[in-house]
C-alpha cells in the first residue's frame, strides 16, 4: 500500500466528514475496523455523549456519524485540520473541532490527533485522541442546563 493511496483515502474521508453524510462516510470503512477513543472505559457510551464508544463494523461507523450530529447543534460546528502526516499505511490527523452541544447551548473547541489505517484503499483502524475534559463540559448539566434537556435531538 503506498502512501499516496493512504493520503487519498484520508482526504476523501475528511471531505465526506466535513459533507456530513454518515452513509457515505462509512463506505470508506472496511468492513471491520477497529476503532479506539481516548475516553475512560467507563465513560463509553454514556449520557449525554453516548457516541463516544469503540465500534466495530462499517455500520457503526455510520451510527457514530448520526450519533454525533444528534448531539451538536447543526451550522455551530467547524473543524480545523492543521496537518495529515502518512507513512505508508498509516496516517495522523492534527487539529481542532469546533461544536456547540445541543442539549446545553455551550460551545466548545478541542485538539485531537486521528490515527488512521488504511488497507486496501477502506480505513481498517480509526483511533482519536481528543480534549475530552471539553468535550465532557460543554454536555455537563447544572440547573440552568437541566431546562433544556426536553429539547429534540433530532434536526
Amino acid at each position: 500500500m503506498s502512501a499516496a493511496i493512504t493520503r487519498a483515502v484520508v482526504e476523501e474521508l475528511l471531505s465526506r466528514i466535513g459533507a456530513g453524510d454518515p452513509a457515505r462516510i462509512a463506505e470508506l470503512y472496511g468492513e471491520r475496523a477497529d476503532w479506539r477513543l481516548s475516553w475512560p472505559e467507563d465513560e463509553h457510551g454514556r449520557i449525554p455523549t453516548p457516541w463516544i464508544r469503540h465500534r466495530a463494523t462499517r455500520s457503526d461507523a455510520a451510527d457514530h456519524f448520526r450519533e454525533l450530529a444528534e448531539h451538536h447543534v447543526p451550522g455551530q460546528a467547524a473543524t480545523e485540520i492543521e496537518r495529515v502526516l502518512v507513512d505508508g499505511e498509516n496516517a495522523v490527523v492534527l487539529g481542532e473541532i469546533r461544536q456547540t452541544a445541543r442539549t446545553t447551548g455551550r460551545a466548545y473547541r478541542a485538539r485531537f490527533a486521528l490515527h488512521l489505517t488504511v488497507r486496501d484503499g477502506l480505513v481498517v483502524a480509526h483511533h482519536v485522541y481528543e480534549d475530552s475534559l471539553a468535550v465532557a463540559r460543554a454536555f455537563e448539566r447544572t440547573e440552568t442546563t437541566s431546562s433544556l434537556a426536553s429539547l429534540p435531538l433530532s434536526r
